[in-house]
């Protein structure tokens, strides 16, 4: 089943957000004209009615579910209750209300923090279920990875046309950059201007730097989800990266060299590392979706510097 963008009403969940807003970007590039992005002033999808209510509103062919309560490891360890329930209870109020009215099509975004906490690298699709995710996020991964079972067994029932892909870290222009809920990206890039415009000769990082994670730029991510829209029809669970992993400590002097800082980098033990390993396999991405990811981390973060110096204030 191929999706026409040019002529589906498409209604993005989250669509004024960070990976939500290069959506938008793509789908109009792609010459969609009728795209719905609903605001939680208006619709609340915690909450069934409002859910019903966007529905009855929007009569969407098409939903791209990217709304999410998200943050790095602090916020994910102050807030595991409202992040379980919340990612939860979004996801499958949107399918089972998409499933009422008959919606053609619902995209998901999951999250890499779905998968096991030691599992084998690079992780692969069949691996999500061989274990538990690692605990600071686990409320989390497993919320949203509960949108995986719904479009499972929605399409073994009803034949409803539900998709989960699942994304690795993501970067890039208009990210968070608060460093109280932010990524380690967009927390490093802020951490080190402050270091530089301030004369301070050292960034403190958290845990110990050994982890490694993958990245994908915010680009290639919402070329990735619109290739799902267009041509998938399979609720196999399909990862987003680029299957190149980069140590916490050596990603700090990539950003560090890119921004010309000349100091130094401390790490403290105290905090938490997150999970060990992060690496994605993209094989299926490429053979079921056609796609693959194009942008290097040195071009990504360049970009996503320039952004930040611009927009800081």
């Amino acid at each position: 089943m191929t999706t026409d963008l040019t002529t589906a009403r498409v209604v993005v969940t989250g669509g004024a957000g960070f990976l939500g807003s290069f959506v938008v970007d793509a789908l109009r590039a792609r010459g969609c004209r009728e795209i719905v992005v609903p605001r939680s002033r208006d619709y609340d999808l915690v909450d069934r009615d409002a859910v019903r209510r966007l529905y009855a509103d929007a009569r969407p062919d098409l939903v791209i579910h990217l709304a999410a309560v998200v943050g790095g490891i602090g916020a994910n360890r102050d807030n595991p209750g409202r992040f379980f329930y919340e990612n939860l209870m979004m996801g499958v109020q949107l399918i089972e209300e998409g499933r009422r009215v008959g919606v053609k099509k619902i995209v998901a975004a999951g999250t890499i923090c779905a998968y096991p906490k030691f599992a084998a690298v690079p992780f692969r699709e069949d691996d999500l279920w061989s274990g538990y995710p690692e605990e600071t996020n686990a409320p989390y991964g497993l919320a949203k990875k509960m949108l995986l079972v719904q479009a499972q067994a929605y399409r073994q029932q009803y034949g409803m046309n539900t998709v989960v892909v699942f994304p690795v870290n993501l970067y890039g222009p208009r990210d968070n950059f608060d460093l109280h809920t932010s990524h380690v990206i967009p927390a490093l890039i802020h951490k080190i201007d402050d270091a530089m415009r301030t004369g301070r000769d050292e960034v403190v990082i958290w845990g110990d730097g050994t982890p490694t994670r993958e990245f994908l730029y915010v680009e290639d991510a919402a070329d990735g989800i619109l290739a799902a829209c267009e041509r998938y029809d399979s609720s196999d669970p399909v990862n987003l990266g680029v299957g190149e992993e980069v140590r916490i400590a050596d990603l700090a002097r990539l950003i560090g060299d890119a921004m010309g800082y000349g100091g130094r980098f401390t790490f403290d033990t105290t905090k938490p590392n997150g999970q060990p390993r992060r690496a994605l396999d993209t094989t299926r991405a490429r053979e079921r979706l056609g796609w693959s990811a194009k942008t290097s981390l040195s071009d990504g973060l360049r970009r996503t510097i320039a952004w930040w110096r611009g927009h800081r204030t």
